[in-house]
């Protein structure tokens, strides 16, 4: 699989960061547009695995199929972003204000692509509204309501589940974005990026983008959820739960446990040279 070792590739991480706030805006949105969709039709095919085998770990070992699509087409994930772009930052490869910049456009472009995707999925499963017979239907409603009624029931405690599971969930999404790294051939990136996503899925934790499908195709569905409740007792804690998942969990201590004098590297001149610094 060209294993490729972390002290070995975390240059490459950092510079993934840079690249990814040197985007256009254009560029930010149609790939976190296309993004939040395939996120969208890989939690429609995990959900629908599972109700066909009454097996929810069937759909777990499924979903990551639209995360190994998304990274090996390069379009942005701000949840794997999350864990990128700091760590640019952190070296003084980019800026904050680049880093900010990244991060709304491609949550707006997320809702938008997740939200399109939902909306003609709903078309599709009902066929225009007239029919509630697919499985389906009741299987999206209920995942969307789990998603929120539980956390507003407890009040502010549901509030700190909901970061709390945001974090674990990214923890593993954030490993499976670096992991993308750590092989050279395609297949490699593919098994390693699948291993830790699978982790977060079959546990039921809450990741952001996957949320901005399930809960508004809920919502179109009939669930019993407004725009205020989603966004407040899921959408925005979850997001922020996701951030500090990344950045705590995964990036800081990939960082400084890997990071050395030897391997840092700097751009000068346009060149990649190697630079010395203090561990």
């Amino acid at each position: 699989m060209s294993y490729v070792k972390p002290d070995q590739f975390i240059d490459d991480i950092i510079q993934s960061g840079v690249t990814k706030t040197n985007l256009t805006i254009k560029q930010m949105f149609l790939r976190g547009t296309l993004a939040g969709a395939i996120l969208g039709a890989a939690t429609a095919v995990s959900l629908t695995a599972a109700a066909q085998t009454g097996l929810p770990i069937v759909g777990a070992v499924l979903f990551p199929v639209g995360f190994a699509i998304i990274l090996l087409f390069g379009l942005e994930l701000v949840t794997g972003s999350f864990a990128l772009i700091p760590l640019a930052i952190l070296e003084g490869r980019t800026t904050i204000k680049k880093g900010l910049t990244n991060f709304g456009v491609v949550i707006c472009a997320h809702l938008f692509g997740a939200v399109l995707f939902g909306f003609l999925y709903v078309i599709s499963i009902t066929y225009m509204g007239t029919q509630t017979s697919d499985p389906m239907v009741q299987a999206i409603m209920h995942l969307a309501e789990h998603k929120v009624l539980p956390y507003e029931a407890v009040g502010a405690s549901g509030i700190v589940v909901a970061i709390i599971k945001g974090m674990l969930c990214n923890w593993m999404v954030a490993i499976g974005t670096i992991m993308f790294y750590v092989s050279k051939s395609t297949a490699g990136k593919i098994l390693a990026m699948w291993l830790p996503v699978t982790i977060f899925f079959s546990l039921g934790l809450e990741h952001a983008i996957v949320n901005m499908f399930v809960i508004p195709a809920g919502m179109m569905l009939g669930s019993p959820i407004s725009i205020g409740e989603w966004l407040v007792w899921n959408q925005l804690p979850v997001l922020v739960g996701n951030l500090l998942g990344a950045v705590l969990f995964t990036a800081l201590p990939v960082y400084f446990s890997h990071r050395t004098r030897v391997n840092r590297a700097a751009e000068v001149d346009g060149a990649r040279e190697p630079v010395l610094i203090r561990s």
